[in-house]
């Protein structure tokens, strides 16, 4: 038997055979193909993810750029509010303009007015369970406070007659001074989609 290096061939193809997908395929009856995240979708007047991808990627630049996150100050972000008729997952857009603002390294981000109290009750868990070792207990007081608060409004505006169906969506950001309640940055993105009928 030939040995490579202390291994036989023979265990080598067993170990790589072990290491295969056998998983089965599915397939479905209509023809179903991946497409590049980053394309223009216009597939319908509705919010999509072209408008979820140009509305973080230009308040991410337009607040790294405003010069208001001098060393990586603490933002706080609460859920945008969906003032449109639609169901939109605001929280995809929130988490896309966080990410690209941790990405820019200009901001770090405290739990969210959602997830602060999961973070809450972890702390609670380790402190108060008995559970962990009291050395890599996270204490609690520790907890950095948000210099920042974000905070966001989707509006739309849909109009319809026999020919046209067209939708003006405007998008607001705004960046609150935590201790003085000051606004210190706002901006807006507005899209309209048109489609003949």
């Amino acid at each position: 038997m030939l040995k490579v290096q202390g291994f036989s061939l023979v265990a080598a193809a067993l170990i790589l055979a072990g290491c295969a997908d056998n998983s089965p395929m599915v397939r479905s009856e209509k023809e179903v193909s991946y497409g590049d995240p980053n394309a223009v979708e216009v597939v319908t007047v509705t919010f999509g993810s072209t408008d979820l991808q140009m509305i973080a990627e230009k308040m991410a630049r337009s607040l790294a750029q405003s010069g208001v996150l001098r060393g990586r100050p603490v933002i706080q972000v609460y859920d945008v509010q969906n003032k449109t008729a639609e169901y939109i997952d605001t929280r995809s857009v929130t988490d896309s303009i966080k990410n690209q603002l941790m990405k820019s390294g200009v901001a770090r981000f405290a739990s969210d007015n959602v997830r602060m109290q999961s973070q809450v009750d972890h702390l609670k868990l380790q402190n108060e369970s008995g559970l962990y070792k009291e050395s890599t207990v996270a204490k609690t007081g520790n907890m950095i406070a948000a210099k920042y608060r974000l905070e966001g409004t989707l509006t739309s505006i849909y109009k319809k007659t026999k020919t046209v169906n067209d939708v003006y969506y405007k998008f607001t950001l705004e960046l609150f001074n935590v201790e003085s309640g000051v606004s210190e940055w706002m901006d807006e993105k507005e899209i309209r989609k048109t489609q003949k009928r």
